[in-house]
């Protein structure tokens, strides 16, 4: 049997910030651009993302930049950090791409990031990625998520032709975050106040009246609440699995690289356990 030709390495972009924009108290876009963009395309999925890549611990890489040769001439602990962001907002005529970050001060690192960026400094990111933009031949949507996937849930309401029936909920701390959305659907915010993530969404869908038909939902955020309307809608409602776009975006007590090293069990745990309800 002839070997399989090895996959060919991605090549990260690299672009430059153009500007920036304090969008609430606790969200910050950076708008990126550049001829660096030139063969980047972020227009078939609602949800595609792209991965930032941030020098580890302050390290300085060789130019050109190339992560192969990086993995190969740096310790594995200075390999580039990467954090995942979803695409608010792509422009291919202007070449810009609008990124929003969550901010919770000095927390974190693509947060603070954001917060001090500045035009002219250069940003390297893999990507994009996705897989999800709603179904034309759904009846109805429901979209729900907390800030994390405020951007995704945005950019699919906006992508949804006009008269399209869909209930979107988006769980905030208050008023002062909720974000203008240009969409004729009416956004659900749901104010989380001092309760724990995810526990106000969770009662707002589980009052939501269902209208009939076939649904195509999407759901992501905090995965603790997501593992609950998981349920909700694999188990309670019948949904099929392949109408539902649902996974944790982040866990709560763990950063991205914590997480992402968990995640494929943690979701294989709770789908077969889901599954095997559905069965029974």
């Amino acid at each position: 049997m002839a070997e399989r030709p090895g996959r060919k390495p991605r090549k990260p972009h690299s672009a430059q910030v153009v500007r920036t924009e304090r969008l609430t108290p606790h969200m910050q876009r950076v708008v990126l651009g550049g001829e660096g963009l030139a063969d980047f395309a972020a227009d078939t999925c609602t949800d595609h993302y792209v991965k930032l890549l941030f020098p580890a611990g302050g390290a300085t890489y060789p130019e050109p930049f190339d992560m192969e040769r990086i993995r190969e001439e740096f310790p594995r602990e200075q390999w580039p950090v990467t954090r995942t962001y979803t695409v608010r907002a792509w422009d291919p005529v202007q070449r810009e791409l609008s990124l929003d970050f969550v901010i919770h001060g000095d927390e974190g690192l693509a947060g603070p990031w954001a917060l001090r960026a500045r035009p002219g400094e250069t940003v390297r990111f893999m990507g994009p990625g996705g897989a999800y933009a709603p179904d034309a031949s759904a009846e109805w949507h429901l979209l729900v998520g907390d800030e994390s996937a405020l951007p995704a849930i945005a950019r699919s309401l906006e992508s949804l032709p006009a008269g399209a029936r869909a209930h979107a909920f988006v769980e905030v701390t208050g008023a002062e975050e909720e974000q203008k959305v240009d969409s004729d659907v009416e956004v659900g915010w749901v104010h989380r106040g001092n309760r724990p993530v995810g526990e106000a969404l969770v009662e707002a869908v589980r009052a939501l009246d269902f209208p009939e038909g076939r649904v195509h939902a999407f759901v992501h955020g905090e995965a603790a609440f997501v593992k609950e309307l998981r349920h909700l809608l694999r188990v309670e409602r019948g949904i099929p699995r392949e109408d539902l776009s649902i996974s944790g975006y982040w866990r709560l007590g763990h950063n991205e690289d914590g997480w992402q090293a968990a995640k494929r069990e943690w979701n294989a745990r709770i789908e077969a356990e889901q599954e095997g309800a559905t069965a029974a």
